[in-house]
């Protein structure tokens, strides 16, 4: 039988029961109303009429209004005429009290009167203790055939309150285990259903996929063998050291050059937990610096040092994250990590190079332009001699290259100053108001040339900041430079210092073109200069300005709506 015949089967049984229970209780209710209903519809009222008569003639012939209160009583007594020779004694009572009426003192008639009524009332004491008797006799009925009927309703319910469960649950609660054992690779699980339901057709199908999984498993398995070693052998000769951790933080593989570079073996590694290696090994420990479990796509902008090849080596770390999605499910599972430590050595060697070819460079160009400039001093001196209008125009034109040309190198000489690490700062206690002093002493001459104003606002109580004075100072004449260049005419730049917390916020706004939110990310990078900008700068300022501030544990950013103007500030300690 399917299952869904035996639940239609059992429920259908159950609900018939039910309503058979309510149809007997509701029937043998109506019964009993039936039968206290006639009882006092008719026998009680009977009695009721006879009482009050009996009470109206003992008044007589005192009061007149008794014979009204006696035939009212009679009257009612007439139309409540139900049991056998009950019509012969009213009759009676009537005949006798039209004798009653025609002489008051007539004693022998009140005595009939009497006599009758008597008669009338034991009819109907009588009709009431046989109808008491019927009513009791349908209760017992009622409360033995109710009670069968629940008894059996009872036992249709528990026998489908502990059948139909388990009819149900169990070959689910089996699958279920059996499905496991089968996510567990163990394809040589079956499963037996007797009968002919759902369940048994499922067992089926089940059992033909688990045949055919350990069929495909067995026939599968050199090719994933293959595999595997396919990629151990890929891992091993990547010219990377490479190591992998599993989800419980222990190492599973590492390949032949990290083996080298950490001077271990790999039976000293595997299988090993990253937390016991790292108290034991300090390179181990700088490499699993920072790795969190899982980790959190941090970014590792340092470097690691480490003597290899006979040779110090440059190494970048790089942590990924291995995510799978299970067969059968949505959400990702962390299963471990691959630390891939990148050799950069070849670069550091480029780039050391560069710097130093750079400053030399830079160094050399100094003399050769302070040479032009000299000479163009002299040439503009009217003792030399006088120029015409085109010479000036040239010799304008010469001084202006030859300063962006000396600007150029300073930014260029702070930089690889920067990139060598020979800059030394001086970080201490500093004022705060003759660095903003500084900063608008030196663009006075270009914001007098513009007519930009130049608006200095200082927060209350703000007095020294924790700076290198100098380096700060020159990151602010750089912003308050860059805001003048690119504001419009007769507009103004603020210069702005706040307190926000524990820190010291240093801010130039400027209501120039502003910046284009493509170009927001970039704007700090090195010889990045914003398409269709005015022509003047090198691309450098800004990015030596965030060496400045970085390198004294501040930060340095930038706010601009396009068309709007740019808010360029940094954050220092408090003082």
């Amino acid at each position: 039988m399917k299952i869904k015949t035996k639940l239609i089967v059992a429920v259908g049984t159950l609900f018939l029961m039910v309503f058979l229970l309510a149809a007997l209780s509701g029937w043998y209710i109506n019964q009993l109303k039936k039968d206290t209903n006639s009882i006092l519809a008719a026998n009680y009222n009977s009695l009721l009429y006879t009482r009050n008569m009996l009470l109206a003639l003992d008044e007589l012939p005192r009061d007149p209004q008794a014979f009204i209160r006696f035939q009212e009583n009679l009257t009612k007594q007439q139309h409540n005429i139900t049991e056998v020779g009950e019509r012969e004694a009213t009759g009676a009572i009537a005949a006798y009290f039209e004798a009653v009426k025609r002489d008051p003192d007539n004693t022998a008639a009140k005595s009939n009167i009497r006599k009758a009524s008597d008669d009338l009332m034991r009819l109907n004491m009588d009709a009431i203790a046989l109808k008491s008797g019927i009513a009791d006799q349908t209760a017992e009925d009622a409360i033995i055939i109710l009670s069968v009927a629940g008894v059996l309703c009872f036992v249709v319910a528990f026998t489908l309150l502990i059948n139909l469960p388990a009819n149900v649950a169990n070959p689910i609660r089996k699958l279920t285990a059996s499905i496991k054992q089968i996510a567990a690779e163990n394809y040589r699980e079956r499963v037996h259903f007797s009968g002919g339901d759902e369940f048994s057709e499922l067992a089926r199908s089940f059992n033909t996929m688990a045949e055919k999984l350990e069929e495909y498993s067995e026939s599968r398995l050199d090719d994933v063998l293959q595999a595997k070693k396919r990629i151990e052998t890929l891992v091993d000769n990547m010219h990377d050291p490479v190591i992998g951790v599993d989800e419980h933080r222990q190492v599973i593989f590492i390949n032949e050059e990290a083996l080298k570079v950490t001077a271990l073996r790999s039976a000293d590694v595997l299988n090993k937990s990253v937390t016991e290696l790292a108290l034991h090994n300090d390179l181990l420990r700088d490499i699993f610096k920072d790795v969190d479990t899982p980790a959190t796509g941090q970014q590792f902008d340092y470097t690691i040092k480490i003597y290899a090849d006979k040779k110090q080596s440059y190494f970048e770390k790089d942590v990924v994250d291995i995510n799978i999605v299970p067969t059968g499910e949505q959400a990702l599972k962390y299963i471990g990590q691959v630390i891939i430590l990148k050799n950069i050595t070849p670069f550091k060697e480029m780039d050391l190079a560069k710097t130093n070819f750079i400053g030399t460079v830079s160094h050399e160009f100094k003399t050769p332009i302070a040479a032009i400039q000299m000479s163009v001093q002299l040439l503009r001196n009217d003792r030399i001699g006088s120029l015409n209008g085109e010479q000036k125009q040239l010799l304008e034109g010469i001084k202006e290259d030859s300063d962006r040309l000396l600007a150029i190198t300073k930014e260029l000489l702070t930089m690889t100053q920067v990139d060598s690490g020979a800059i030394q700062l001086n970080v201490h206690e500093s004022a705060v108001v003759p660095m903003l002093e500084y900063a608008v002493k030196a663009n006075r001459v270009a914001a007098e040339h513009k007519q930009v104003v130049l608006q200095v606002t200082v927060g209350d109580g703000i007095e020294k900041v924790w700076a290198d004075n100098e380096k700060t100072a020159w990151v602010l004449t750089n912003f308050v430079s860059n805001a003048i260049r690119y504001s419009h005419e007769n507009t103004t730049v603020q210069i702005r210092v706040d307190q926000v917390g524990h820190r010291i916020r240093f801010s130039v706004i400027d209501q120039g073109q502003g910046i284009e939110p493509k170009y927001i990310d970039r704007i700090f990078e090195r010889y990045f200069r914003v398409p269709g900008a005015r022509r003047g700068g090198t691309g450098l300022g800004l990015s030596i300005s965030k060496e400045f501030i970085e390198a004294q544990g501040g930060e340095i950013s930038v706010e601009s709506e396009f068309g709007a103007g740019s808010c360029f500030f940094f954050y220092l300690k408090s003082a």
